[in-house]
């Protein structure tokens, strides 16, 4: 098994000092909220998420513009409603951050259903490395640890600038899964691919210009990272999408490990085919599920050209 190159944060008795105060007030509130029966949670995150849709009006920009530009041929009447629902969501993401770092297992397994764990152990029993590739769903927390709780992966994070909450995040984040690896850390994700583990990785955030190419993502050229395609063309390797969902009915989540992408990379180790094929492949999950995406962050803030006009400007 691979080592853990991320040295874990200890506890610090400067996390007792004031300037820590509300993180801890914030923690101890989302954590006793994680204990409330599960609808009550949900329910609760959407009132949250519709505070959030009144008062935090530049996000709801960046969303409605995101998906303006996504989905020129929608209403602005679908819009809305769309980026009505989104915040929801974002409100609910809260307390699935709750769910993912506290819940014991058993709460876990009753609320999360892995589907095609098959592809990965085949693969794993072949002596493959794994390349899961995930998207910024709102749901992230818990998925993260639906599937670890079914088959344990390497996580590729970013640590938190807050020291204290980025001591609580690693180790919720690493329940149930192998390790956490920080985002530099590209020779220790290398090394877990080649000593046959799981590594999920999201290609689907503005990273910017150094080492990207600009890829249609929903026919908008998007900084699209190269860093992708650094792990899928180690040998031994399969590259599988995971496509997770929360459940219409409230009923919890499913979490879709799809087959390997076939022929993937390309022979001829293309760039830009290969990334157009990853941004389709996160564009087909994302439809089924376009409220519970993250369009709150700004995915096409960097431009082709640096003359270009910015697209978050009204």
């Amino acid at each position: 098994m691979s080592k853990n190159r991320v040295l874990q944060p200890d506890f610090k008795l400067s996390f007792l000092l004031p300037q820590y105060w509300p993180t801890w007030i914030g923690v101890f509130v989302l954590y006793s909220i994680s204990w409330l029966p599960y609808k009550l949670q949900l329910g609760l995150g959407r009132l949250v998420g519709r505070l959030l849709a009144k008062t935090g009006t530049s996000r709801v920009k960046v969303a409605r513009r995101n998906l303006e530009l996504c989905f020129p041929e929608k209403s602005a009447q679908e819009i809305d409603r769309i980026v009505k629902k989104n915040f929801e969501n974002a409100g609910v993401a809260l307390f699935e951050t709750g769910m993912g770092w506290w819940w014991p297992n058993w709460r876990i397994k009753r609320k999360v259903k892995v589907v095609g764990k098959e592809h990965l152990d085949a693969a794993h029993a072949n002596g493959k490395g794994v390349l899961l590739l995930a998207m910024h769903y709102l749901s992230i927390e818990i998925n993260c640890r639906g599937v670890g709780y079914s088959h344990p992966m390497v996580v590729f994070y970013r640590p938190h600038n807050n020291h204290l909450m980025e001591y609580f995040q690693f180790r919720g984040r690493g329940r149930s899964n192998r390790f956490m690896l920080g985002k530099r850390d590209v020779k220790g994700l290398i090394k877990a691919l080649h000593d046959g583990e799981t590594c999920v990785y999201l290609p689907d955030q503005d990273y910017g210009r150094n080492r990207s190419l600009f890829i249609p993502f929903f026919g908008v050229p998007a900084a699209t990272t190269t860093g992708t395609l650094i792990f899928a063309r180690q040998k031994n390797i399969q590259t599988h999408m995971v496509i997770p969902t929360r459940n219409d009915d409230d009923s919890g989540y499913t979490i879709e490990i799809k087959p390997k992408l076939e022929a993937f990379p390309s022979e001829d180790k293309n760039d830009e085919v290969d990334l157009l094929r990853i941004n389709q492949e996160l564009e087909q999950a994302i439809l089924r599920k376009p409220e519970q995406y993250m369009w709150l962050h700004r995915r096409f803030k960097t431009r082709p050209n640096k003359a270009d006009p910015d697209l978050y400007k009204s």
